[in-house]
């Protein structure tokens, strides 16, 4: 089966070189295109510098710029990852063996990190590699950062939702549509793509608001998926309102102060929810440290429950569902 790889790229001119490099250097040949999603840097300089398909479109947000990619790829076998990921050099070979029957509609792996020596990035790293651990074999969601789909399969369901404007839900949504029609979404931990996480704590938690916001518009296409997938369980979608009813009573103890009680127990709860993670974490890696990731975790809650309730008033309130 040949290949091909699709990578949207915005302001992308710090990391693409690494990735663009680890492409070309597979263990089996394939096609590289790189989407330019409207970036302001040198991006299309640095990727013109290589023997592959550059493309630009207006900043539209990257499930678009994949599907612009995809739609001119000549593979049978469509894989895409992000252009802050380097992929080891046997990530397509990797991908392509598991595509052993024709109901296979997708291929997925996980993550490596980039930017070891990092705190924030390695407690990041360590909790999404402790979700992974719990992702079985046959998965029902598998992550845009380190993904590949038949491109009859991405036909048959019209790629990815470029409603979605931002790299949040798109992936999820894809995912969902492709389970309903039938075909197996395959998640391998073995394949790997290293990623740079976020080492700065409010950049961070501004991602972690726009997860929020975009969980809206995916929960609202996808009313059963409320209760979780593979990846994000009940408890994902539970902890963020419980955050923003924390904070409302918090609001609500200056007029009757005997709430402040509730307020503390609210506050308790979702300090003990992130225990049990942290505490895998820690053991996993015997690293103390990583206990850092507990205060992280808490603030995450947070964040998310603001990003909920703008896009609760968005696309529930307003309507705002192709926007």
């Amino acid at each position: 089966m040949e290949s091909s790889v699709v990578i949207p790229a915005y302001n992308a001119e710090d990391t693409i070189t690494s990735l663009i490099k680890a492409c070309l250097n597979q263990s089996v040949r394939t096609e590289v295109i790189v989407v330019d999603d409207g970036s302001t840097d040198s991006t299309a300089d640095v990727v013109k510098k290589y023997p592959i398909k550059y493309v630009y479109q207006e900043n539209a947000g990257p499930a678009k710029a994949r599907n612009s990619g995809w739609s001119i790829a000549s593979g049978d076998i469509i894989c895409f990852t992000d252009s802050d990921c380097v992929p080891e050099k046997d990530w397509i070979r990797k991908i392509v063996s598991k595509y052993i029957s024709d109901d296979v509609g997708g291929v997925g792996g996980s993550y490596d990190i980039a930017n070891k020596g990092f705190l924030l990035a390695e407690c990041i790293h360590e909790e999404i590699i402790q979700r992974h651990l719990n992702i079985p074999a046959e998965a029902d969601y598998l992550g845009s950062f380190n993904v590949s789909y038949r491109r009859r399969v991405l036909e048959e369901v019209g790629g990815f939702n470029p409603s979605f404007k931002h790299a949040s839900g798109e992936d999820n949504d894809l995912s969902y549509r492709i389970k309903k029609t039938g075909y197996k979404l395959i998640f391998d931990a073995d394949i790997k793509v290293a990623h740079y996480h976020q080492t700065n704590l409010l950049k961070y938690l501004r991602e972690q608001y726009r997860h929020g916001y975009w969980r809206m518009k995916l929960y609202l296409l996808h009313p059963e998926m409320v209760k979780g997938d593979n990846y994000a369980g009940i408890l994902d979608f539970v902890q963020p309102p419980l955050a923003i009813g924390f904070i409302g009573v918090l609001v609500a103890c200056f007029f009757y102060k005997p709430l402040f009680y509730v307020a503390f127990l609210l506050a308790v709860l979702l300090l003990i929810l992130q225990i049990p993670v942290t505490w895998k974490v820690v053991i996993r890696n015997k690293r103390y440290l990583y206990l850092y990731l507990l205060p992280v975790l808490f603030l995450r809650v947070f964040a998310r429950g603001f990003g909920m309730v703008k896009g609760v008033w968005s696309f529930f309130v307003l309507g705002r569902i192709k926007k």
